[in-house]
């Protein structure tokens, strides 16, 4: 029997500001949540909330996990297979 595979995953990028971010996380436990977090996106690019802006620029969608407390904004390619992290906030 072949064996099942889960959805496909979204690849995850950061911009350069973000980089820093997670470079400056220390905590482990903030890790851990910024890494949760992260999945989720990876596995439905569309689960943040879409914000107003410029059509003719990507469109931000900011993600909050409210138990882990972790805030993302980030912006999807045009086919949703890259995930670029724009801001971090845990």
């Amino acid at each position: 029997m072949a064996r099942q595979h889960g959805p496909r995953r979204a690849r995850i990028a950061f911009s350069d500001a973000a980089a820093k971010q997670v470079e400056a996380i220390t905590s482990e436990s903030e890790l851990h949540a910024l890494d949760r977090a992260l999945v989720v996106i990876s596995v439905d690019p569309e689960v943040g909330e879409l914000l107003p802006g410029d059509p003719a620029n990507p469109r931000l969608r900011e993600y909050t996990d409210t138990v882990e407390r972790v805030r993302l904004l980030y912006w999807t390619s045009a086919l949703g297979t890259v995930i670029v992290v724009a801001y971090i906030e845990v």
